[in-house]
């Protein structure tokens, strides 16, 4: 019987890599990602699992936060609709738990690195179509790393060229992807078979007890209507953007008294539409109707192509 649990659920996906009691998991996980000469060995969750509720009575799920045998601090999420200004709000984590080791009286040298690792069930850049990401400071123009203590690592799975045939074979990082992607429709015996290493057995325990277990199945299933929700919403946002654009160019176009006119402006207004939603989504003062008044159709098309690729290329 496939395990039927899905390892992006933010909820499933801390109960998997951020579970005190199968610490090897992460371990393995974290390097399979970072693939770095000092492997890790051991780690400390700053953050055991605490599925508490807020306020507003709606599960809590934080990501995962963790010290690894080097010092380093590693944060570890997952994002399955990407929120406006993502790009920033991961410089913002890894920054602050940069920052927040420094103590009064320490000195500089004493910062150990800190690392951030996201996994997308999409991708953030279009271009170029990779897998995994690695974000460092680095010089523009030249070969030249300032410093490794700030890093970004992303996960784009629709980037994942690997198959149930190939997995077995493949990199550790794209095995991880795999699993990611495909857990849910697998048996035990599969996860078994498909991976060579123990760890994606131990993975695929913690999603079976998952779906095992009342209290857990019941907080995942609320976890999982809350993501699908939140992604209908932009679906609706966007189909409602397109919708409003398109009545708004028909007007356009019949007061022009053309037939042209309203293809025209039928144009015009799913551009505008366009304009408004991504407006929306990052944050943007919005547009009003004697802005895009006084803009030409080509005027209309720079800003919408402009947004986008803020939209796409890290919400910068």
């Amino acid at each position: 019987m496939p395990i039927g649990i899905i390892p992006l659920v933010d909820y499933a996906f801390k109960m998997m890599l951020g579970n005190q009691h199968h610490p090897g998991v992460t371990i393995h996980f974290l390097n399979a990602v970072l693939a770095g000469r000092h492997r890790i060995t051991r780690i400390e969750f700053v953050n055991p699992i605490q599925l508490k509720r807020g306020a507003d009575d709606k599960l809590c799920i934080l990501d995962i936060l963790a010290v690894d045998d080097q010092a380093r601090r590693l944060n570890i999420e997952v994002q399955i609709a990407l929120p406006a200004g993502m790009a920033q709000r991961l410089v913002y984590y890894v920054s602050r738990t940069f920052v927040d080791q420094l103590l009064e009286g320490q000195n500089y040298t004493e910062l150990r690195p800190s690392i951030c690792i996201c996994v997308l069930a999409g991708q953030l850049f279009v271009t170029p179509p990779a897998l995994h990401l690695d974000f460092r400071l680095r010089d523009h123009e030249h070969s030249l790393t300032l410093t490794d203590d700030l890093q970004i690592h992303l996960l784009q799975l629709n980037y994942l060229q690997v198959t149930e045939e190939t997995v077995y074979n493949a990199t550790p990082v794209e095995r991880w992807a795999w699993f990611l992607r495909h857990a849910e429709e697998l048996t035990s015996a599969q996860v078994a078979r498909l991976f060579p290493d123990k760890e994606f057995s131990e993975a695929a325990e913690v999603l079976e007890m998952i779906a095992q277990t009342p209290q857990h199945l019941v907080e995942y299933n609320a976890r999982l209507k809350a993501q699908r929700d939140e992604e209908a919403r932009i679906l609706y946002a966007q189909q409602q953007g397109k919708a409003d654009g398109r009545v708004e160019g028909r007007a356009e176009g019949r007061v022009e008294g053309r037939a042209e006119g309203i293809d025209i402006g039928i144009e015009r207004g799913v551009l505008i539409g366009r304009i408004t939603l991504l407006q929306q989504l990052l944050q943007l003062p919005a547009g009003n109707e004697q802005l895009f008044a006084e803009c030409s159709i080509d005027d209309l098309h720079r800003m919408s192509t402009e947004l986008q690729q803020r939209f796409s290329a890290g919400r910068t």
